[in-house]
């Protein structure tokens, strides 16, 4: 509906409509950022018998880590002297750029989408993968060996886990025959894949918990042996913009994780009055909040468990994966 739009605009017209939409989306996006934070320590704070937050912004802490951004916005802004100058301040800018220019194909229901491209499922792999050289670029211009190590290391990960990322969803590659988002959601008008592709599911949600450097795959970010891995030297709005690279791409995760196993926005059987980007809406939240549920729960794991969990365990796990779709794909559909 939107490119139908403008394609029928001027170019002038054309280029305001796109600048109003991105603008859009960042707002929703810094929106879900805000309250995906205070609803973790909240949820964190409820499975770990606490309070969490509940001063700032009335009895629920609702402008706490509204309070928490403006006091890293007038925090000093600090570049170690021994730092590659340019590469330190390019880092994070590098890190956070592709966790929302993945955002663009995600459709997030029939009509609300920004981009129908045949290779949706393609992009979106091939650009998250350049965070990895934003995170080894801040680790290496540091000039620490601390951030540097943190840098390797989640280089190392999120490049390992990449990889059954990927073949987690070649079965539903088989299965659809098509790379386009929107033809793998209303291939699952009738079926979730979360049905169809078990395997797959758990996989992906691991492999993408380990994507997002998140708790049990924290391992970059180690307090006890790397004090803050690849972004102590940050401080300030950088290291704010290393930690919203971290939130954009939950919201991404979630989003594709929705798209790919859970049916996008279509509804549950019997209830189809509810509009679609409700059903959107309500299974991405489910997604998050069990991202947030493994946080709370998991222990760190250590660094060569991680690695061996990621080609011992995943691989293999989604290589069989891959036969088990083609010989779905032969009886069933």
């Amino acid at each position: 509906m939107m490119e139908q739009l403008l394609h029928s605009q001027p170019s002038l017209w054309n280029t305001l409509i796109f600048f109003g939409l991105g603008a859009s989306l960042l707002m929703i996006v810094l929106g879900f950022v805000t309250y995906a934070i205070l609803a973790e320590r909240k949820v964190m704070g409820f499975m770990q018998l606490r309070v969490g937050p509940n001063r700032v912004g009335g009895p629920f802490g609702l402008l706490q880590t509204v309070a928490d951004v403006l006091k890293l916005l007038l925090k000093e802004d600090t570049i170690p002297k021994a730092a590659d100058r340019p590469l330190f301040i390019l880092a994070p800018l590098l890190a956070f750029a592709p966790a929302f220019m993945v955002l663009a194909v995600i459709p997030f229901s029939d009509a609300l989408r920004f981009s129908d491209i045949g290779i949706g499922l393609l992009y979106y792999i091939a650009i998250s993968g350049i965070s990895t050289i934003g995170i080894l670029m801040g680790g290496w211009a540091s000039n620490n060996k601390y951030s540097l190590l943190g840098g390797m290391r989640s280089a190392a990960q999120m490049i390992s886990y990449e990889v059954p990322l990927v073949m987690s969803v070649i079965g539903i590659i088989l299965i659809t025959g098509s790379l386009n988002l929107i033809e793998i959601v209303n291939a699952q008008e009738n079926l979730a894949f979360i049905f169809v592709q078990p395997l797959a599911f758990i996989i992906f949600l691991i492999a993408s918990t380990a994507e997002l450097n998140r708790t049990p795959f924290d391992l970059p970010e180690a307090e006890s042996e790397l004090v803050a891995g690849y972004h102590v030297e940050y401080s300030g709005f950088r290291w704010a913009f290393f930690m919203l690279t971290e939130y954009v791409y939950l919201f991404g995760m979630a989003s594709l994780t929705t798209v790919l196993f859970l049916g996008g926005w279509h509804p549950i059987p019997f209830l189809g009055f509810i509009p679609g980007i409700i059903w959107f809406a309500i299974k991405f939240s489910l997604v998050v909040f069990i991202m947030i549920w493994v946080r709370a729960t998991l222990p760190r794991l250590r660094a060569d468990q991680l690695m061996s969990f990621g080609w011992k365990v995943l691989l293999p796990l989604a290589l069989l994966n891959i036969f088990i779709s083609a010989v779905i794909k032969e009886i069933w559909f």
